[in-house]
């Protein structure tokens, strides 16, 4: 049995300033250029003066991309285009530099933070501040078992709560949350079926590197027998998480959660930090006013998920590698947004027109 409960969060996340927001409304409408002619940054402007409680909006100075992974026990029934056990290799990819997100956030000048949940690798592979916060090696084959014990989901679900807490201490203003994983869209998309109550075959996409007609059956079919085994346990989240989500993923619903709680704005990224969003989202309903989706990613789950959340992606170009790749992408979006929010002149005050004196009357001349 959990200690952990979880209706905390519904008491300590509360929304972003709605006043403030007004305020920054106000604002916008004062500024040389008209509302609405810059489109959403003006939405985005104003979500950022609420989450910041400030206006004007306070530039975006201090973000980071923060990846957590893991290894999935479905995954060895090939349904992913890499071999079981291999996000380790995608993990030093990354630290080396050499994958898509690091490129990126080496142009944009953000930092990149690991965080190893549940590799199938030898901790002593990787560096000490990756693995600090390592629950297991890889996550059980949820169509016929669980992922976790409840204990190692609460373990996880706490090292995530720590790393948001850890970013919030340190001064990130502002997190784009991606995974590293084999096999982690395929949980993803259970958690989403299991949550919006569909089938298989409507939440099974293709993954980050797109698998033929032949391994999206063998993946349906794991979705399909996966939802069997989440269906009972749909009242109760961190159980869920246990049965057929990972450590990486209980890692990210944690750290979503406990981002909200400390009023740091997160730009999800691909269908893995969707799904987790929407866990989120049954723990406490006013967290996803906290999260911003990255990009469309093309998973059909991840676009099921934000439409239950009512949250519309940022982009739509196609990018489907992972690794918080395409929400690093909107990144600068959001920055500009901040900027002209921010450094817009306003219109200057008409001046009020004079009352005209009145024509002094002559006086009669005495005689």
């Amino acid at each position: 049995m959990s200690s952990l409960n979880l209706d905390d969060f519904t008491d300590l996340i509360e929304r972003p300033d709605g006043g403030v927001r007004r305020d920054a409304e106000a604002r916008r409408a004062r500024q040389v250029v008209p509302p609405g002619a810059l489109g959403r940054l003006d939405d985005l402007g104003e979500w950022l003066a609420a989450a910041q409680s400030s206006v004007p909006v306070r530039p975006v100075t201090r973000p980071r991309v923060v990846l957590f992974a893991g290894d999935h026990g479905v995954a060895g029934l090939g349904v992913s285009a890499r071999p079981a056990g291999s996000a380790h290799e995608l993990v030093r990819a990354v630290l080396d530099g050499s994958s898509p997100v690091a490129v990126l956030a080496r142009r944009l000048d953000v930092p990149v933070r690991v965080v190893d949940m549940a590799l199938d690798c030898e901790p002593e592979e990787l560096p000490d501040e990756v693995v600090r916060h390592r629950v297991r090696r890889g996550s059980g084959r949820i169509d016929v078992e669980d992922a976790l014990t409840l204990q190692e989901a609460e373990a996880a679900f706490l090292a995530g709560v720590a790393v948001a807490d850890e970013e919030a201490d340190s001064g990130t203003d502002l997190v784009v949350l991606g995974d590293v994983s084999v096999g982690g869209t395929t949980a993803a998309a259970v958690l989403v079926a299991a949550l919006c109550g569909t089938d298989a075959s409507v939440v099974t996409g293709r993954g980050g590197r797109a698998i033929d007609d032949l391994a999206w059956m063998r993946k349906c079919a794991a979705v399909r027998d996966s939802l069997r085994r989440a269906r009972p346990v749909l009242g109760e989240q961190l159980r869920l998480l246990a049965t057929v989500g990972g450590a990486d993923l209980a890692a990210m619903t944690g750290f979503l959660l406990q981002c909200a709680v400390r009023k740091t704005p997160v730009i999800l990224d691909g269908v893995v930090s969707a799904a987790c969003a929407l866990v989120g989202q049954r723990v406490a309903f006013r967290a996803p006013d906290w999260w911003l989706a990255g990009q469309n990613s093309g998973e059909p789950a991840q676009a099921k998920a934000l439409d239950r959340m009512a949250i519309e992606p940022l982009l739509d170009h196609g990018v489907s590698v992972g690794e918080g790749a395409g929400a690093l992408l909107a990144l600068p979006l959001v920055q500009a947004a901040a900027a002209l929010a921010a450094e817009l002149p306003e219109q200057a005050p008409e001046k009020p027109e004079e009352p005209e004196e009145p024509e002094e009357q002559e006086k009669p001349e005495e005689e």
